[in-house]
Parts: structure tokens; C-alpha cells; sequence
């Protein structure tokens, strides 16, 4: 269970007014929204490291690989996020629903690299609308209740990035193709005709042996809060410009803690690289076709990163079911979820074949006046 305490997250004054200040996305600054002032993020050379999974595993929990962050939990999806210092009222980010409590002090896992935001507000809302002006049978009223009931937060995603060795030994089969000629008897003309024809067959040979794989950065979402289809979808992310962790880049921004341990994020990276590694099994079968019986992976130099990536996020209600609209806060690229207008499908339906049906009955007048 998380140690519960009564610190509060980190604040950041200007150097100036003493204001709370804010991340600027796309900077590499706070900017004061009282007096104008920009204050610096300082600049680590230190290089982001990977981390050697098994010696993480032993250390499981250790002090210095947590953090403590206030945190409220929802109590309509689960997903448990920052909460603002000073904000006692507030909506989830993952799914709309209103909250009002204290947020408590946790221990969570602490990241040890991030992506800064580079896509403002602004231009993700433009986004937003433009995807939802995209929409083909969308209900009538989705735009106006989305807009009046989604609110984007900027939110820092947890993900893990994995790297490893995989040797893998397979039995299967390689099929070759060969050519046979059948002959057969066709009607033609109310003839009996002899024609003939190629048949394509397949001779299958046993097959074994043992492949190898290195897989960098595969990258695996450390939430529950988020369809792991549509955070998939944003990928690409630039993680050749991963920055050190540091509390600057958070202040004015949420960030979900993480729902998935180090060990479970690998067993996710196992299924993520299992097609790259079966199609090295195909390729090194060889032949035209191949049958993969059984296959065992042995991975070895597993080293992995904790990180942060930023995104928008909306959550609007539309007759009592979420739907959730997430742009890569690097990108600007759009995802999201959406409701159908059966009504508008239907008529679209009904309207394709009404014009079907006047297209026929025009060409049978033409027929008729075009002897």
C-alpha cells in the first residue's frame, strides 16, 4: 500500500515577482503569468541511462527510485493523477467525472526521463476541432457537447522503453511449391471439350533451428487509464531528445502515475516484438510457405528507461458513455474516440439506394426512347 504523508508536489517561483510559475511547452523556461518574467529550467548534461532490468527487480521499491506526489485516485475509472497544489475540486483527465477531495501524498515510482511539451493548448484544441469536424456520421450534438464538456489538460503519461537480446528455437516446416498438370472436361457450346490446367501444390519439409534478436526502445504504456490502441496510434516519439527528469518540466501540468510494474511492462514488451520475432522465423525457414510449430525465447540484456510523454487529453460524456481524444503533445497527432449516429447511417443508406434505384429507372427510359 502507498505511504501516505502531508507534503505537497513542488512549486517553482519566479526569480522576479515570486508567482507560481509554468512550463512553457516547446521552451526550455518557466514564464511568469503575473509579471512576464521567463526563468530558465536548468540544463543537466547528465546522459538519460538504461537500467539493468533483473538488478532493478532485486532493488524493487528502494527510496531512491520513488518520489512522493500528490495524487487523487478517481472513483469513476481508477486512474490516479496529480492533483494541482491548492486544488480541491477538480475532473479526472482520463474520463470527465468530477471529483472533490484532498488529494493524499503517495510513493510512486520516480521517472528518470521525460519529452517536454512542445504542442500549446491552443493548437491542440485546433486539433480537436478539426477532428471533430471530420467526423462523418457523427450525432448532431457532439461538437457543441464536447466542446462544452471537454476541457484539454496537458497530462505526462508513464511508459517504460525496453531493450534486449532474444534467442528463440523453433521447429516448424517449410512448404516449396511445385506445378501439376490436371485435365478436365468442360462444356462448351454443348460440346464436351478436354482442357487441361496448373495446379499449384505444396511438399512440407521439417524444419529447426535457432534465430536472434535486438530490440531497442520498445516502448510500453505503463497505464490502465488510456486505450492501449489509440496511445499506439500516436507513436512516433522523437525519445532521441528524452531529457533528464525534472520537476520543472511538470509545473502547470498533470502526470498519471504508474499502474503497470517494471516486470508486467516486460511481459507487454514480449507480446509487442512476438510478430517481429516470428517473421525472423519465416525468413529463416525459408521456402515459399512456412509452419511455425513451437517456438522459445531466451532474453538477455534487458536494460530499460522510466519515462514521462506528454499528451492532451479530453474526456466528454455523450448519452452516458466516455469517449477520450488524445494528441501527442510532440506532434500534435490525433486520436480519439467517437459515437455513431445511427439515424444519419441509415438515412446515408436509404439515400444510396434511392439514387441506385433513380439511376436504373433513368437508364430504362433511356433504353426505351433510344431504340
Amino acid at each position: 500500500m502507498p505511504e501516505e504523508t502531508v507534503s505537497t508536489d513542488k512549486q517553482f517561483e519566479c526569480a522576479q515577482c515570486g508567482a507560481s510559475l509554468t512550463y512553457t511547452p516547446g521552451t526550455a523556461q518557466l514564464d511568469c503569468a503575473y509579471c512576464g518574467h521567463s526563468n530558465p529550467v536548468p540544463v543537466l548534461d547528465a546522459p538519460v541511462q538504461e537500467l539493468d532490468f533483473h538488478a532493478a527487480l532485486a532493488a524493487a521499491g528502494a527510496a531512491e527510485d520513488t518520489v512522493e506526489r500528490i495524487t487523487v485516485r478517481c472513483g469513476g475509472c481508477g486512474a490516479a493523477s496529480t492533483l494541482d497544489p491548492h486544488v480541491k475540486a477538480d475532473t479526472c483527465p482520463f474520463c470527465g467525472t468530477p471529483h472533490v477531495q484532498a488529494g493524499v501524498s503517495t510513493r510512486v515510482i520516480k521517472p528518470k526521463a521525460l519529452l517536454p511539451f512542445k504542442v500549446e493548448r491552443a493548437a491542440a484544441g485546433r486539433s480537436f476541432s478539426n477532428w471533430l469536424a471530420s467526423l462523418w456520421f457523427a450525432p448532431s450534438a457532439l461538437t457543441a457537447r464536447a466542446q462544452r464538456d471537454g476541457q484539454l489538460q496537458g497530462i505526462y503519461i508513464p511508459y517504460w522503453t525496453y531493450d534486449c537480446h532474444a534467442t528463440t528455437q523453433y521447429t516448424g516446416q517449410r512448404g516449396e511449391h511445385y506445378w501439376v498438370t490436371e485435365h478436365y472436361t468442360e462444356q462448351v457450346n454443348g460440346k464436351s471439350v478436354q482442357k487441361s490446367r496448373q495446379v499449384r501444390h505444396t511438399r512440407w519439409y521439417p524444419a529447426s533451428g535457432t534465430v536472434r534478436n535486438t530490440f531497442d526502445d520498445i516502448l510500453i504504456l505503463a497505464s490502465a487509464s488510456l486505450p492501449r490502441e489509440k496511445t499506439e496510434a500516436l507513436e512516433p516519439w522523437d525519445l532521441d531528445d528524452l531529457q533528464p527528469y525534472q520537476d520543472h518540466y511538470l509545473s502547470g501540468f498533470k502526470a498519471e502515475s504508474y499502474q503497470i510494474d517494471l516486470e508486467g511492462g516486460f511481459g507487454a514488451a514480449k507480446e509487442r516484438v512476438a510478430p517481429e520475432i516470428h517473421a525472423t522465423i519465416c525468413s529463416d525457414i525459408g521456402g515459399d510457405e512456412q509452419r511455425v510449430h513451437e517456438s522459445h525465447s531466451v532474453y538477455s540484456g534487458i536494460t530499460f528507461k522510466h519515462l514521462l510523454l506528454p499528451v492532451w487529453i479530453s474526456a466528454y460524456r455523450f448519452k452516458g458513455k466516455v469517449f477520450r481524444f488524445v494528441v501527442n503533445g510532440r506532434t500534435g497527432e490525433v486520436q480519439g474516440e467517437r459515437p455513431w449516429s445511427w439515424v444519419k447511417i441509415t438515412l446515408a443508406v436509404l439515400a444510396g439506394l434511392a439514387a441506385v434505384a433513380m439511376g436504373y429507372g433513368g437508364y430504362e427510359l433511356w433504353m426505351q426512347t433510344h431504340p
